[in-house]
């Protein structure tokens, strides 16, 4: 069952001399439920624009996006918010988590935004934390906590609202090798044991190998390749 699928995606920029700048030019892409993609590409080639109107924190020029059955066209602003909410996480390279509040407390906002009683929130949150090995650090505050863990703080978060699809873009490039590769195992125990429909940009090739599937994206277009030549 294809959990997320996009059908002739284009995106198209007016550059600032008035010329039009086409960042994606028909990308079709399906993820099946529990699915971990890779899309690979040199820098410039459109790897956050595609992710971000994957989850619908932009619109295409062109073409369809549909997520659990629902599509995104022709929702209005908070419709869009609400379904991203409900079923879409976020895992950015930089992990964004507010300084002033604990680990737990950064997991809990998705789930305190939508509405849960806070006792309840704190229990998902708590279980997640340590799902990610931070059950010890949960009532710390991210200047306490070191890059790795910072970022699976952030992966805590992303999974707070069970999401149907998970969306990450470059989540260990600012990482080093050892914590990286924590994340990257964190990742495929997540998708297999989750069943989460995963997409995730990375420049990475020791993840991009560990992917169900990897493609390029390369003149706007996605398609299958070796991630041994297409991540330098």
């Amino acid at each position: 069952m294809n959990v997320l699928e996009a059908i002739d995606l284009a995106k198209v920029y007016e550059g600032g001399d008035g010329r039009t700048i086409t960042v994606l030019n028909g990308t079709d892409l399906c993820v099946r439920r529990g699915e971990m993609v890779a899309v690979v590409g040199s820098s410039g080639a459109g790897k956050s624009t595609l992710l971000h109107l994957l989850g619908a924190l932009d619109q295409p020029t062109r073409g369809t996006i549909t997520i659990n059955g629902q599509a995104l066209a022709g929702r209005s602003d908070d419709e869009l918010s609400r379904l991203r909410n409900q079923s879409v996480g976020f895992v950015f390279q930089f992990h964004h988590l507010l300084r002033e509040f604990t680990a737990a407390e950064n997991v809990m906002m998705p789930l305190r935004i939508a509405g849960w009683d806070e006792r309840k929130a704190r229990a998902r949150a708590e279980s997640l934390l340590d799902r990610v090995g931070l059950g010890g650090r949960m009532d710390h505050r991210p200047a306490a906590l070191s890059g790795g863990e910072q970022q699976r703080t952030a992966v805590a978060r992303a999974l707070a609202i069970d999401p149907a699809v998970l969306l990450a873009d470059e989540p260990s490039g600012n990482l080093d090798h050892a914590n990286a590769e924590r994340l990257h195992d964190l990742f495929v125990g997540l998708s297999r044991d989750l069943e989460i429909a995963m997409v995730i940009a990375t420049h990475n090739r020791a993840l991009a190998a560990r992917a169900d599937r990897t493609l390029l994206l390369e003149d706007g277009r996605l398609t299958d390749t070796d991630v041994r030549e297409a991540v330098p």
